[in-house]
């Protein structure tokens, strides 16, 4: 478990005892800008006795790894992912496509699965990756690669036609953390997936050439749907993000 998938850990953990930052650190004896860096990745910056109290706060043990009711910590993430995929599936539905959830393949020795692919036959696909977190860019993006060149297939034998138009979608889970590590690595993604805004929103509701791009899924938490911006457009529930500017790596 990576430092980025140990903060998460700790947000999900606090959110399931509707705790606050403040009550976790109080409890702990630590201050709440700790419990903050732990939720945000930056494990490295606090000893690990101030991790451990963190974690007993919201009644888990940490001991490089979270422990939470034996072996349900990645479970109770895994849940939180496959709710969002679900959502994603649901809206893609409401625009007339037909959408397919946890896609497994096994192909010229590449494994894994696909999280949303959805189709609109007969010429055009779409390879929906997930994040509620982001951890390695470079990994990730690799394994979207290997989604999009097997989708086709997957298609064919499926469905018996090929496709002659590829739509490949990283959608984000909105949150501060996954917001800066877009921002952090604006280059590379804005190299791999450059389709923002209101091209993607066209593409999605009437899809054209081959497209790569990048969204983000709105939190669900009501303080931060007051919160957000009067100008974000929303496309089935999708944030359509802007490019970043940043020249960051």
């Amino acid at each position: 478990m990576d430092d980025a998938r140990i903060g998460r850990a700790l947000w999900v953990l606090r959110r399931r005892r509707q705790m606050s930052q403040a009550e976790v650190a109080a409890i702990a004896g630590i201050s709440q800008s700790a419990v903050s860096l732990i939720e945000r990745g930056h494990c490295t910056l606090l000893t690990m006795r101030t991790v451990r109290a963190a974690f007993g706060a919201v009644d888990a043990g940490f001991e490089g790894k979270v422990l939470w009711r034996a072996a349900e910590m990645d479970r109770l993430l895994d849940e939180r992912h496959a709710r969002v995929v679900a959502v994603v599936a649901e809206r893609l539905k409401s625009l007339t496509w037909e959408a397919s959830v946890e896609v497994t393949f096994s192909e010229y020795g590449e494994r894994g699965s696909i999280d949303v692919l959805a189709v609109r036959a007969p010429t055009t696909i779409l390879v929906v990756e997930v994040k509620t977190e982001i951890g390695s860019v470079e990994e990730m993006l690799r394994r979207l690669d290997v989604k999009a060149r097997l989708a086709p297939k997957i298609v064919f034998d499926r469905h018996g036609w090929r496709p002659s138009v590829i739509g490949t979608v990283l959608v984000v889970l909105d949150a501060s953390t996954a917001r800066r590590q877009v921002r952090r690595h604006g280059s590379v993604l804005n190299a791999a997936l450059p389709v923002r805004g209101r091209e993607l929103t066209r593409w999605l509701r009437r899809p054209s050439a081959s497209i790569r791009g990048l969204t983000f899924l709105p939190s669900t938490n009501p303080t931060r749907q007051r919160r957000a911006k009067p100008a974000a457009r929303a496309l089935m529930g999708l944030e359509i993000l802007p490019p970043s500017n940043t020249n960051a790596g």
